[in-house]
């Protein structure tokens, strides 16, 4: 089980070494940060994040059972007047923890976040297409895939193209009662 716990400036070191070449902070973020990831980028990231009904971002660190942070996952891009927000920057920083589940529960919990706490309509995100083990998480976490964006980041002399993903509040109720 994974338990989603507001992320502040006590956990940036933590996220600072999982993020240690471009390719992991690409996958993670896009074209927001640049390499390397500092604290002074990620007190901007977590600034007027985590208030229900004010904040267009909430920013969350995952812990395990045991309480030991595994991984990384902000909701952003909300729209209050459309209830819509868009699922980003995941990350099992944990290599350990990789293909256990863990983003499996991440996507789950911040799903339940988003349609139970937050009474969303419409939740998406986008994932580069060469990250087949995130795009498989995603679906098995009941995300449906939409569309391509082809070729939407040029990142070491190739293209990368984005699956764009989404779910509805009703198929998250249909999943989970």
């Amino acid at each position: 089980m994974i338990e989603l716990v507001q992320f502040k400036k006590d956990d940036f070191e933590q996220l600072i070494e999982w993020i240690h070449d471009e390719e992991i902070l690409t996958n993670w973020s896009g074209s927001l940060f640049s390499f390397p990831l500092s604290s002074k980028s990620l007190d901007w990231y977590i600034e007027d994040t985590n208030l229900i009904n004010e904040s267009d971002a909430f920013v969350y660190k995952a812990m395990d059972k045991s309480g030991t942070t595994v991984g990384h996952i902000s909701l952003g891009g909300i729209s209050w007047k459309n209830r819509s927000a868009r699922i980003t920057r995941v990350l099992i920083g944990d290599t350990a923890q990789r293909g256990k589940g863990c983003c499996q529960g991440m996507i789950k919990a911040v799903l339940q976040i988003a349609f139970k706490e937050l009474k969303l309509h419409r939740v998406s995100l986008g994932v580069y297409q060469n990250n087949p083990s995130a795009i498989r998480c995603y679906e098995k976490a009941g995300l449906k895939a939409e569309g391509i964006h082809r070729d939407i980041l040029w990142f070491k002399n190739e293209w990368w193209s984005m699956i764009e993903m989404s779910m509805l509040e009703t198929e998250w109720y249909a999943l989970n009662g």
